[in-house]
């Protein structure tokens, strides 16, 4: 078993509701809490190119760049467009086909589980909500702080709202078909940069975009 994601989370992002979205690049799709409530995943976005928003992104990535939970890869394609060193991992087959049709490089791995170039990437990426991976956001950003270089930085999505929460959840498509329930965490600016802190980060910057919020950790 991977260390820090377990065989449900693994089986979840596996399974047909998700490689089915991926496959056909649209939703919907959601995350279900115990207690019902939905979270909305942007499958549409996430399988289009980089918008404004992602642009930002892009724009403060240094060095070699690993995305982790790379999901399609748009932004690990627009990386090696311009130039970048750049690496997906993810733990869907589909997303790493995905990514590399779109001329991106990507392994299908799990962030906890051994990676080239280990404690020498640049910029690591946690966009997309993925800082929720495992559901333990200080053991994931130990182990980020790991696999970047002395001076890197992790470039994070955070939620707007100022939430900080730890829940099971399964993935489901509305129509009936549902993964595995597995943890997951959701962070906005303030919980993210007191879990950094903890976890050997600096909070560098945050900023804004196109309704979407971000915070630059360094190491």
């Amino acid at each position: 078993m991977t260390a820090g994601l377990g065989e449900p989370a693994l089986g979840a992002w596996r399974a047909d509701p998700y490689a089915d979205a991926l496959r056909a690049g649209r939703g919907p799709l959601y995350l279900r809490r115990h207690d019902g409530w939905l979270l909305p995943l942007e499958v549409e976005r996430w399988c289009a190119g980089p918008d404004a928003a992602d642009d930002t992104v892009l724009a403060r990535c240094t060095g070699p760049v690993l995305d982790i939970g790379c999901g399609p890869g748009r932004l690990v394609a627009a990386l090696a467009a311009l130039g970048h060193t750049a690496l997906g991992v993810d733990v869907t087959p589909e997303a790493v086909a995905r990514t590399v049709r779109a001329g991106g490089s990507a392994l299908c791995r799990s962030v906890f589980d051994p990676l080239p170039r280990e404690g020498g990437w640049g910029t690591a990426l946690l966009i997309d909500g993925n800082i929720g991976i495992g559901g333990d956001p200080a053991a994931l950003l130990r182990r980020v702080a790991a696999l970047t270089a002395p001076g890197g930085s992790a470039l994070v999505e955070v939620a707007a709202a100022d939430v900080d929460e730890r829940v099971e959840v399964r993935v489901e498509d509305g129509a009936g078909g549902r993964g595995a329930r597995f943890r997951w965490a959701r962070l906005g600016t303030r919980a993210l940069c007191a879990e950094a802190r903890g976890a050997g980060w600096t909070p560098y910057d945050t900023w804004r975009a196109g309704g979407r919020h971000f915070v630059r950790l360094t190491r």
